[in-house]
């Protein structure tokens, strides 16, 4: 490969996906990872220089098997965008316990082990990105997130205690929070009278991330937000 490579997980046919034919256009070769095989092998067809890699980021030894697969194949990503999401509406009472802790897997282990693999490389080369796509969840818990907004606020804190361990040694750490409903079909059949600039498009997402990902090191970001003109905060 004479291309950078990239690291995406959660790639479907929204915000990921989009993540993913941003870095491609930008000269990226980018490993795909989601729980959907048939799914990423149409992403891979239509975009060239994607690789789809079908795995639960959950399942903590799959996971390693594939990161272990992608490094062996494809070399070590200078870049990595964790943008897996588990998340479940219910207040305390009413959620699943077991649900909370999956979510948890997601939102938090799966961006440690991801983090663990992919750091040392990056480390030994003095560069690289590491970035993870979070939401207003992260910054405060309302009543009906109970399943959702604990774990990405321990994302975020996760990141930041990554990004102060890994800045010093040329690393970038980052995390976006999307203060927004993202436009997909089914948040346009949830909201059908909401106006397009209600939604934030997964295309400006991506620009976003792109972004964070390129800043100069004499200034890095590391909380990021955005949000459409219109959104109330």
């Amino acid at each position: 490969m004479s291309n950078k490579l990239a690291l995406v997980t959660g790639v479907g046919p929204g915000t990921g996906l989009s993540i993913v034919k941003r870095l491609v256009h930008g000269g990226y070769d980018v490993a795909m990872i989601a729980r959907s095989d048939e799914r990423l092998r149409d992403f891979q067809k239509s975009i060239p220089g994607a690789s789809a890699w079908a795995v639960d980021v959950t399942d903590a030894d799959q996971f390693a098997i594939t990161l272990d697969q992608i490094h062996g194949q494809l070399g070590a990503p200078e870049l990595v965008i964790h943008n897996a999401v588990g998340g479940v509406f219910g207040n305390f009472l009413t959620i699943d316990p077991a649900v909370l802790q999956r979510n948890f897997q997601t939102n938090v282990m799966a961006f440690l082990q991801l983090a663990r693999h992919v750091s040392p490389a990056m480390i030994e080369a003095g560069k690289g990105a590491i970035i993870a796509s979070g939401n207003t969840s992260a910054l405060r818990g309302k009543s009906n997130f109970a399943g959702f907004a604990p774990t990405k606020a321990a994302q975020r804190i996760l990141a930041e205690s990554m990004a102060r361990e890994l800045g010093p040694k040329g690393i970038h750490v980052a995390y976006l929070v999307i203060d927004a409903v993202i436009d997909l079909d089914w948040t346009r059949k949830m909201r059908p009278d909401a106006p397009d600039d209600f939604f934030i498009k997964p295309e400006d997402i991506a620009e976003e991330i792109w972004h964070l990902a390129h800043q100069p090191k004499g200034a890095w970001s590391f909380n990021a937000e955005i949000r459409p003109s219109k959104e109330t905060w």
